[in-house]
């Protein structure tokens, strides 16, 4: 699946993220840093085709510290992709200027979606992949960091959606990478800390992660979604699946209405909209009152509009 030679391996990796920063230089060159002032609205995105003529997006996953060792799971989910019939090729984090370059080439030639994934070190790949991007005035569909390391920049104005699924209390990982102010994409963040069984060196390999990763790579072309995009976070409680929603959708209470019936409505846990909005679950709404709810873009189940709750 590698398409470049791997690089020397070097022990001096486990000397911790910033180390890995100053040993590679990934993303540090200052030309790279600060993109050319090409305005975000002005970004290149694939020509517009009709659905069923819409380009398969092309994804780049990238491994983290010692990956043959640690992030093994990156490579399976690699194989799925493929399997779903993505172009999807997975590299060490190490190259991560030298795939940017390649991928800038491939872009050029024949536009298509673009993916980024990447486990601890090479979720920060993922995210400075994305600047480098940017600063080339091209567009990223989809940006997926997995415990990225607590060096990672905020997310670019070019992305148009991105998922962080981290664990806070890592040390390894625990990377929890915001967004750059005016970014107006699809933003969200999972905390799984409170999940014990998952750690920095199995997260990637969780099978309900790898599973909704890849439904979402083959949907991309096809989830689209109406209204505003509402960030959100959420802390994944010990028991809850694990559903990575893409972002919140605002709606509005009406007489009557509280948290829970909201979450009836739109068929969401009522954890989920309590943490988004921090409210209390049981009481009643102010008519009017904003709500964000998470959403899927491609939604597993539509929903109707909330009525009020008849008392």
């Amino acid at each position: 699946m590698e398409r470049i030679i791997n690089p020397t391996r070097v022990a001096a990796v486990l000397l911790g993220a910033v180390g890995f920063v100053s040993l590679i230089g990934v993303g540090l060159d200052p030309a790279v840093a600060q993109p050319n002032g090409v305005a975000t609205e002005a970004l290149i995105s694939p020509p517009s085709t009709p659905t069923d003529a819409a380009p398969r997006a092309r994804a780049y996953l990238f491994r983290g510290a010692l990956g043959p060792f640690f992030s093994r799971g990156i490579d399976r989910l690699t194989e799925r992709l493929e399997e779903a019939g993505i172009t999807a090729s997975v590299y060490e984090f190490t190259i991560c200027r030298l795939i940017a370059s390649q991928a800038i080439e491939d872009y050029r030639a024949n536009p298509a979606p673009i993916v980024l994934i990447g486990h601890s070190m090479g979720g920060f790949c993922a995210v400075k992949f994305a600047e480098i991007l940017e600063s080339e005035g091209i567009r990223v569909d989809l940006v997926v960091s997995i415990d990225p390391a607590h060096v990672t920049p905020d997310v670019p104005l070019n992305v148009d959606r991105f998922i962080n699924i981290f664990l806070s209390k890592d040390v390894l990982g625990g990377g929890d990478v915001k967004a750059k102010s005016g970014f107006k994409g699809h933003y969200a963040s999972f905390d799984l800390s409170q999940h014990e069984e998952v750690t920095h060196i199995n997260i990637e390999k969780v099978d309900a992660i790898q599973q909704q990763l890849v439904t979402k790579v083959v949907q991309l072309a096809a989830a689209k979604a109406e209204g505003g995009a509402a960030p959100i976070r959420c802390v994944i409680p010990a028991k809850a699946p694990i559903d990575l929603w893409d972002d919140g959708i605002a709606v509005f209470a009406r007489p009557g209405d509280s948290l829970q019936s909201i979450a009836n409505a739109y068929h969401v846990p009522l954890w989920s909209i309590t943490q988004v909005n921090k409210g209390a679950d049981r009481t009643p709404l102010v008519p009017g009152e904003r709500v964000v709810v998470p959403r899927h873009l491609e939604p597993l189940v539509e929903a109707s509009v909330p009525e009020p709750v008849k008392r």
